[in-house]
């Protein structure tokens, strides 16, 4: 799972207690996207959500998301960018080739211009209120949680 510019410290607690909770491999945050690392208040408010995640889910940081992604890609994984867009797959028809990479962007601005030529596919979670979005880390969980469906189930 790759997250560039998340901006919140609790998203990204939060987002490595679900990646903790569905298995996930590793976690490379880019960009601004807050680390435990970072000092004592970074540490106590990703610790406040993550509750333990951020020692038990492999994380990494790497400034430059598109180098980050060119990797994972290279290492053999189908970069995925979950994005509220009308043109993206819906989450619930897309079909993954293992092994996925989810990529996470900014809430607001969504994944950078710069991954778009690295990613293979946009998946969108279905909305059916007003709003037509997620907060980021409840994103990752209803989509982490779909993938572990998958993987463990089946279709």
């Amino acid at each position: 799972m790759l997250l560039d510019n998340i901006r919140s410290l609790y998203n990204t607690g939060s987002i490595l207690r679900t990646a903790d909770a569905a298995g996930v491999e590793r976690v490379v945050l880019c960009g601004i996207t807050p680390r435990p690392d970072q000092g004592s208040r970074q540490r106590r408010a990703i610790a406040k959500t993550a509750l333990g995640a951020e020692e038990s889910v492999a994380w990494e940081y790497q400034a430059d998301a598109r180098t980050a992604l060119v990797s994972l890609v290279a290492d053999g994984y189908q970069p995925v960018a979950v994005e509220p867009s009308p043109q993206a797959v819906n989450l619930f028809e897309w079909t993954p080739t293992w092994p996925v990479c989810l990529v996470f962007g900014h809430e607001r601005d969504g994944v950078s211009p710069n991954l778009a030529p690295h990613v293979e596919t946009v998946i969108r979670i279905p909305m059916l209120g007003q709003k037509r979005s997620l907060n980021v880390a409840t994103a990752a969980g209803v989509v982490l949680y779909e993938l572990l469906r998958l993987r463990l189930y089946g279709t």
